[in-house]
C-alpha cells in the first residue's frame, strides 16, 4: 500500500482543486441550492422521526391494547406521514436542484467544446475522435453525479449519523452512540482506503474504453478503405484486442468491487450485531422497552442502508473525479496560438499579402520554410507551385494562422497577423482546401455554412457559380440532398464544387486556393476556374497548385523549394528563363498527354 501513501497527497489535492472548480456553478443558482438544501434538511428530520413514532406504537401494542383500534390513530397517521414526507422533501429537493446540475453540464460541456476548437492544428491531427467523444461524455456524465451526491447524499448521511448518535447518547446507554461512531468511522476509513486502492483499476477500465472506442469509430470512418483492401477480419481482430484489454481491467474492477462490498457488508453485520446483543440485554434487565429496541434496531438499519449508499456514492465519486480530471486535462491545455492580451480587429482594406522574411518548423530538426519573402498586392493573384514537400500548404497554413512563425513576419493590409485576433483575420480569408470534409447534413447546409445568415437566393446563386447547378438537377432532392458523414455519399469532384460554393457564398477580401481544382476531371477543372477568375476579379487570391495548368493566369507565379523562394515571374516568363519552372511545366505536360481522358465520376448518390 505504499504506493498509495506515496500518491495521495497529490490524488487529494486534485480532487479538491476539482470540487473548487465545480463551485461557481452552484453559485449560479443561490436560490435553488438554498431551496434544495431546505428540502434535504427537511426530509432528514423526517427520515430520522420515522422510528421514534414506530417505537411509542410497539410500544403501545406492548402495553396489553391488542386490538388495532386502540393503538392511538394519530400515532400511525403520524407514521405514515413522516415515511410520506421523507420521500416527498426528497423528490422536491432533487426537482429544484436538477436545473442547477444539468446547467452545469450544459455549461462545462459548451466551455470544453469551446476550447477544443481554439486548440492549434496538431492537437486536432493527432487527436482520436473516439476517445476524445468518450471523455468529453463521462466527464459531463461525472459533473451532474458529483454535483448530486456530494451535496444531498454525503453531507446529508454525516448529519442523520450525527442526529442519531445524539438521540442513542442522550437517551440510552452511552455505549449505544459509541458502537454506531465507531463502526461508521470503521466503515468509512475501510471505503476510503480500498477505493484509493482499486482507482487505478477504474482508471485503466475507462481508458481501455476510450482505446476500443477510438479503434473502432477510426475504422468506420475509413470504411472504404477497409473495403478497399478486404481487411474486415483485420479490423475485427484489432478491435477484439481492445475489447480483451477492456475485458480484462473490467475483470480487475469488479473483483476489486467484490473485495469491497464484503469487507463493508462486514462492518454493517458486526455493527448491527452487537447493536441488537446490547439493546437485547437492556430490555431483558428492564431498562428499556421493546419499542425502545425496535427504536434502535431501526436507526442501525436506517443508518446503514445510507452509509452502505455512501460507499457506492463514494465509488462512483472517485470515478466521476477521475472521469472530470481527463475532461479538465482537455481545458487545461493552453493553445499553442492565442491572440495578445492587445490584438486588435483586421482593418481589411484591399487585402494586400506580404511575407517578410518568414522561417518555420513543425519540428525544430525539420525547417519547412526558410527566410521566404514575397508580396502578393490587394486584388493580384498570386501562385505558388513546386515539389511536394516544398513548403506550398504550409504557407497558406501560416497566413490562415493555424500556426505561428518562427522568424520574420506575415502581414494583411500592413498588419502583422500577430496583432490582430484570430476572428477577425479568418473572417477576410476564404479557403477552398485540397481536401474537403463536409458536414453529415444537406447540399444546402454545406453551402450556407460560408454564411449562415445567407438567402436561398444566395445560396443557389453560389451554387450556380461553382458549377452545382447541374449536378443538383439530376438529383431528386436538389439542394436538400444529404452528403452522409464526411460528404461520402458524392465524388470528389462535386465535394470540391460544394466547398467552393461556401467559400464564395462567405464573399472574403481574400481567397485561398489549396489545390482545389485537384480532384476535377479536365472540363470541370476548365468550368471552375473560368467562376474562379469571375469571383478572384476584385479579390487578392493565393493559388497552391501542383497542377500548373491551373495558375497559367496567375499575375505572378512563386515557385518554392526547399521551403525557399527559387524562381518568381508570370508563367510567359518562367518558360522563357526555362529554370525549375519550365522543366515541371514540360514534365506535366508529357504526363498529360500520356493520360486517358475519364469521363465525370457520377454522384453515389440516387
Amino acid at each position: 500500500m505504499r504506493s498509495l501513501g506515496q500518491n495521495a497527497p497529490s490524488e487529494w489535492s486534485g480532487d479538491w482543486r476539482i470540487l473548487r472548480s465545480l463551485a461557481p456553478y452552484l453559485l449560479e443558482f443561490p436560490a435553488r441550492v438554498g431551496v434544495a438544501l431546505a428540502f434535504l434538511v427537511l426530509a432528514k428530520l423526517a427520515n430520522v422521526a420515522v422510528p421514534v413514532a414506530l417505537k411509542y406504537i410497539v410500544d403501545d401494542l406492548d402495553a396489553g391494547k391488542t386490538q388495532v383500534l386502540a393503538v392511538p390513530l394519530a400515532l400511525v397517521l403520524a407514521y405514515g406521514g413522516l415515511r410520506f414526507a421523507t420521500i416527498l422533501f426528497g423528490e422536491l429537493r432533487d426537482a429544484v436542484f436538477g436545473r442547477v446540475a444539468e446547467r452545469a453540464m450544459r455549461r462545462v460541456g459548451l466551455q470544453v467544446f469551446r476550447h477544443l476548437h481554439t486548440l492549434e492544428l496538431d492537437f486536432h491531427l493527432a487527436r482520436r475522435t473516439g476517445g476524445l467523444s468518450r471523455d468529453i461524455e463521462r466527464g459531463t456524465a461525472g459533473i451532474s453525479f458529483l454535483l448530486r451526491f456530494m451535496i444531498f447524499n454525503i453531507v446529508p448521511t454525516l448529519f442523520e449519523i450525527a442526529m442519531v448518535a445524539a438521540i442513542l447518547l442522550l437517551a440510552y446507554d452511552p455505549l449505544f452512540a459509541v458502537i454506531t461512531c465507531a463502526s461508521v468511522a470503521i466503515y468509512v476509513l475501510f471505503s476510503v482506503l480500498v477505493t484509493e486502492w482499486r482507482t487505478r483499476y477504474v482508471r485503466e477500465a475507462n481508458e481501455m474504453d476510450s482505446l476500443s472506442n477510438t479503434r473502432a469509430v477510426d475504422s468506420l470512418l475509413n470504411f472504404e478503405t477497409v473495403k478497399y483492401f478486404a481487411n474486415e477480419g483485420y479490423e475485427a481482430q484489432e478491435y477484439d484486442r481492445h475489447l480483451e484489454r477492456w475485458e480484462q481491467a473490467r475483470l480487475k474492477n469488479r473483483l476489486s468491487l467484490a473485495a469491497l462490498n464484503a469487507g463493508q457488508g462486514l462492518i454493517i453485520s458486526a455493527a448491527i450485531t452487537l447493536m441488537m446483543l446490547l439493546a437485547a440485554w437492556h430490555v431483558s434487565r428492564g431498562n428499556m422497552s421493546l419499542g425502545d429496541l425496535v427504536l434502535v434496531n431501526a436507526y442501525m438499519i436506517q443508518l446503514f442502508i445510507p452509509l452502505n449508499f455512501l460507499g457506492f456514492v463514494y465509488r462512483e465519486i472517485k470515478q466521476s473525479l477521475a472521469n472530470i480530471e481527463r475532461m479538465f486535462g482537455l481545458l487545461e491545455r493552453s493553445p499553442q496560438v492565442l491572440d495578445r492580451p492587445d490584438a486588435k480587429p483586421l482593418q481589411a482594406a484591399g487585402g494586400s499579402i506580404r511575407f517578410e522574411h518568414v522561417s518555420f518548423s513543425y519540428r525544430p530538426d525539420r525547417p519547412i520554410l526558410r527566410d521566404l519573402s514575397f508580396e502578393i498586392p490587394a486584388g493580384q493573384k498570386v501562385a505558388v507551385v513546386g515539389p511536394s514537400g516544398a513548403g506550398k500548404s504550409t504557407v497558406a497554413r501560416l497566413l490562415f494562422r493555424f500556426y505561428d512563425v518562427d522568424a520574420g513576419r506575415i502581414t494583411v493590409d500592413g498588419q502583422d497577423l500577430r496583432e490582430v485576433t484570430q476572428d477577425s483575420l479568418r473572417r477576410v480569408i476564404g479557403v477552398v482546401p485540397q481536401d474537403t470534409v463536409l458536414f453529415n447534413d444537406t447540399i444546402r447546409y454545406n453551402i450556407a455554412y460560408g454564411r449562415p445568415d445567407a438567402g436561398e437566393a444566395e445560396v443557389a446563386r453560389a451554387a450556380r457559380l461553382a458549377h452545382l447547378d447541374g449536378f443538383l438537377a439530376r438529383l431528386p432532392e436538389g439542394l436538400n440532398t444529404l452528403v452522409g458523414e464526411r460528404g461520402l455519399k458524392v465524388s470528389g469532384g462535386e465535394k470540391q464544387r460544394i466547398a467552393i460554393a461556401r467559400t464564395l457564398l462567405k464573399d472574403p477580401v481574400i481567397l485561398v486556393f489549396d489545390e482545389a481544382t485537384s480532384s476535377l476531371d479536365s472540363s470541370s477543372e476548365r468550368a471552375i476556374l473560368q467562376a474562379m477568375r469571375e469571383v478572384a476579379r476584385e479579390r487578392t487570391t493565393l493559388a497552391i497548385a501542383h497542377r500548373l495548368s491551373t495558375v497559367v493566369d496567375a499575375d505572378r507565379i512563386i515557385v518554392l523549394e526547399d521551403g525557399q523562394v527559387v524562381e518568381s515571374g508570370s508563367h510567359a516568363e518562367l518558360l522563357a528563363r526555362a529554370g525549375v519552372y519550365a522543366e515541371l511545366w514540360r514534365h506535366q505536360q508529357r504526363e498529360q498527354a500520356r493520360e486517358v481522358p475519364e469521363p465525370l465520376a457520377s454522384a453515389h448518390l440516387p
